[in-house]
């Protein structure tokens, strides 16, 4: 799979998979839709018509927070030791869906965490059940799903195919035992085939791994054979991840008091170009900072996030952003049951954006794909032209070679890629 800010805006590595956290917004100029207090308001009669992209939701998130473990580079909303409440959690879920008022079918679907796999094969289903009450996926729609190398039994991805799933991502990491010590991984590398090979007998075929570099210790060529292995299992996509170290979690306080090292920063780049080179050599388009896709197999769901439209979910910790509002749940699983089922509030942070910040905000989400700013869709979805963000800002990046700036639009560089938050950083 935000977050905080929105996640896609900044690399994201959960202790599962990337993924940007989701969830519920209701929109007033909507049909049927509940505001967060409630209200259901029909739309007008003489409302001119279906709303674009970035105003109605397509894209639904599902945040499952539990883990048997929390991996100590995580930052993300999880509960470890709650088994005993994922029956009540989608109790909490279901009751956020229900405020929607009616049903709304919608194009992709994601669930995220924390881990998904974690859920039992009755629960998968129970879950798809909800979902599709509230919010039914279109045909030909997209539900991805994260799953951990040692959940994939057959009875998981037997109840994952039955329920729709069409895509998973499978948080691999790493295929060297020292590395997936160090990051406290519980999986070993054997057990990706197996996952890789169950998900294919159960009939999904679209399948992505997610990789790490950076750990300390890394070399190039321990890296390289990481990708290398991965290769073989020949995935439809893939997202590599350079390790951060969050303020706050045990690696950082492990990093602060000086028990490693963390790769320098041309260390860093070197992975993270030898991923670019190795990937598209073998036919995958780096279509955005940390993912790359065979030909049709991009992660729809995530590019709902990278061209900043609407999006919505439901569950502990989640965001949602609709008609330029941004809204995050509650990162408290406790306060979380709590208000859901009681039928109140669950955000705790909301923010509503002016047209300048939502369009500075788009530039930054569009900059993360190859394909970067478009001028004509820019100026459609925000209603200004890309040189009234950008000014003159844009010149000493171009002229470093982090930046193009043609009649396209605006897209980075491949170093610029690497250095994304510093080159947004100089934009804004």
């Amino acid at each position: 799979m935000k977050p905080q800010l929105p996640a896609p805006l900044f690399q994201r590595i959960s202790c599962l998979c990337p993924l940007v956290e989701t969830a519920y917004q209701i929109a007033q100029d909507h049909p049927m839709m509940e505001s967060m207090t409630g209200k259901v308001t029909p739309r007008p009669s003489s409302d001119p018509g279906p709303s674009p992209p970035w105003r109605v939701p397509t894209a639904v998130y599902v945040h499952i927070p539990f883990c048997r473990h929390h991996c100590h580079y995580c930052d993300f909303a999880i509960a470890t030791g709650k088994n005993h409440l994922k029956d009540r959690y989608l109790d909490a879920v279901e009751a956020e869906f229900t405020r929607l008022g009616e049903s709304r079918p919608v194009e992709t679907w994601f669930w995220g965490g924390g881990t998904p796999s974690e859920l039992s094969p009755e629960q998968i289903l129970r879950l798809c059940q909800i979902m599709r009450r509230w919010v039914p996926l279109n045909p030909g729609g997209e539900f991805s799903l994260e799953v951990n190398p040692d959940d994939c039994d057959p009875a998981r991805l037997a109840a994952m195919a039955e329920g729709g799933v069409t895509r998973v991502s499978i948080g691999v990491q790493s295929f060297h035992n020292a590395t997936l010590e160090f990051l406290e991984r519980r999986h070993d590398p054997t057990q990706v085939a197996s996952a890789v090979a169950l998900a294919r007998q159960s009939g999904i075929a679209n399948i992505s791994l997610d990789l790490i570099f950076g750990s300390p210790g890394q070399s190039l060529e321990l890296w390289k054979r990481d990708l290398q292995s991965a290769l073989e299992f020949q995935p439809n996509h893939f997202s590599t991840y350079g390790l951060t170290y969050e303020k706050g979690t045990p690696l950082w306080k492990r990093m602060t008091k000086g028990d490693f090292l963390p790769l320098a920063d041309d260390q860093e780049l070197s992975r993270y170009e030898l991923a670019i080179d190795l990937l598209e050599q073998a036919g995958f388009e780096h279509y955005e900072v940390s993912n790359f896709a065979k030909p049709g197999r991009r992660c729809k769901h995530n590019e709902v996030y990278w061209a900043n439209h609407a999006y919505f979910g439901a569950g502990m910790g989640a965001a949602r952003y609709v008609n330029g509002k941004r809204e995050v749940n509650t990162r408290d699983l406790d306060a979380y049951l709590r208000k859901s089922l009681a039928g109140e509030e669950t955000a705790f942070q909301s923010e509503s954006l002016s047209p300048l910040e939502e369009a500075k905000e788009t530039l930054g989400l569009n900059l993360r794909r190859q394909a970067g700013a478009r001028r004509a869709e820019f100026l459609q979805r925000t209603g200004l032209h890309l040189e009234e963000i950008v000014g003159s800002k844009a010149e000493p990046l171009v002229e470093k070679g982090l930046l193009i700036q043609d009649m396209q639009g605006v897209r980075l560089t491949r170093q610029g890629r690497y250095l994304f938050d510093w080159v947004i950083g100089r934009l804004f």
